[in-house]
């Protein structure tokens, strides 16, 4: 259905941009680095006040216990900030999810820190497109359904989480209890491109520290009786990198380790990034990393330990998310948008929803660009127009006329 029924009108006729600008201005203010404790909690506060609008209740729930490998090669415990859940109607058959996040990828240190307007329609600031934005979209967009008749015989779930940009370790388990049952799910990350097109199939993502253990000894007087942990790092490097081929990615992103220049290194610790765009090319992967590393301790006498391992597996295309896209599209079209979508290597908490067997289009929110940089920006007038689509999508998935 290409046009808008009286009931939709009414719906869409709700949404207010003032108030939606008010509040990027307002949360991009508020420094939310993920490992910014203080300012995610002052953050979920001011959100949690802000979702009370709506009907259900909201909690703040505890992040989930992550370690991470520390440069000596311990793991340590790393703490993240609370998560925004709003629930309503929960006992409804019918029941979505709606998913963003409310950390950036900008420390409380970063000069990073104000919005500026580019233009009359082009704000310029930390997070308001990725997602500080998005979340004004979400708030909006819900408070325009729930005046629709539509609304009363559905329910959903709301998550704001505070640590997507690092890759959503500590929530993941929060991510796929309330994605289990839910009959489709919308997530807020800016749209893949300014002119609002959509990211369609995503490829995986994991992250590795495989830490190298050798025996030091003297450079010039028993260097033979030496391992060389910095030797064994580069040689797993460069095996690393020939496991790539058309359907994996695989990027050594850092070797640490050594001393001084007169001792055998005994410690090194390789950290890289795959990005499978299959569940097989993944599948694959996991089978010829143990080989590698094996090869890897015979040929230079040292012991290993790998961490990590995908953390957001391959969203492919399914019928199921075609279907959803292909309601996204008709709306957009009823609303004089013009919706499109395209494949993309990058990753986010869509990855981990669609694992959950739920249809899920993950670029709902705002249309902006260089996101992740002090260039990122948003285009002011897409609030409004990316609120009116969320809300028509919803209606309609609700069996609204």
């Amino acid at each position: 259905m290409h046009t808008l029924s009286t009931s939709e009108h009414d719906c869409l006729a709700r949404i207010d941009p003032a108030p939606m600008l008010d509040q990027v201005l307002a949360w991009s203010a508020i420094n939310t680095g993920t490992r910014n404790l203080d300012g995610l909690a002052r953050q979920a506060d001011v959100l949690a006040e802000a979702f009370a609008a709506l009907p259900g209740d909201v909690e703040l729930e505890e992040a989930a216990p992550v370690e991470a490998v520390a440069a000596d090669g311990r793991a340590v415990a790393i703490a993240h900030g609370r998560n925004l859940v709003l629930r309503v109607r929960p006992q409804a058959n019918r029941r979505y999810l709606l998913t963003g996040h409310m950390d950036t990828v900008f420390p409380i240190d970063h000069p990073f820190q104000t919005t500026r307007w580019l233009d009359a329609e082009t704000l310029n600031g930390p997070g308001v497109a990725d997602m500080k934005g998005g979340i004004a979209v979400i708030l909006a967009a819900l408070l325009a359904f729930e005046q629709s008749p539509a609304a009363t015989g559905v329910g959903y779930d709301v998550l704001l989480n505070a640590d997507e940009e690092t890759g959503s370790l500590s929530s993941a388990p929060l991510i796929a209890r309330l994605a289990a049952g839910k009959a489709a799910a919308l997530t807020y990350e800016p749209s893949a491109r300014p002119d609002g097109t959509l990211a369609g199939a995503r490829a995986g993502s994991g992250n590795y520290s495989v830490i190298i253990t050798g025996r030091s000894a003297h450079a010039g007087r028993n260097p033979e009786e030496g391992r060389n942990a910095i030797v064994a790092a580069a040689d797993l490097v460069l095996r690393l990198k020939g496991l790539e081929n058309a359907g994996i990615t695989v990027n050594p992103a850092r070797i640490e380790g050594g001393s001084a220049n007169n001792v055998v290194p005994d410690h090194a610790i390789v950290r890289f990034n795959i990005r499978p765009r299959a569940v097989e090319a993944a599948d694959a992967f996991a089978a010829a990393l143990p080989i590698l590393i094996a090869a890897i301790e015979t040929a230079h006498g040292v012991s290993i330990h790998v961490h990590g391992g995908i953390s957001r597996p391959p969203k492919p295309l399914t019928p199921e998310a075609e279907g959803l896209f292909g309601l996204v599209r008709d709306c957009g079209a009823a609303l004089g948008q013009t919706i499109a979508w395209q494949s993309t290597g990058g990753v986010c908490d869509g990855n981990n929803i669609a694992a959950c067997g739920v249809p899920v289009v993950d670029t709902m929110g705002v249309r902006g660009g260089a996101i992740h940089s002090t260039d990122e920006f948003l285009i002011v007038p897409s609030l409004a127009e990316r609120a009116r689509l969320s809300a028509l999508v919803l209606h309609r998935l609700s069996g609204g006329e």
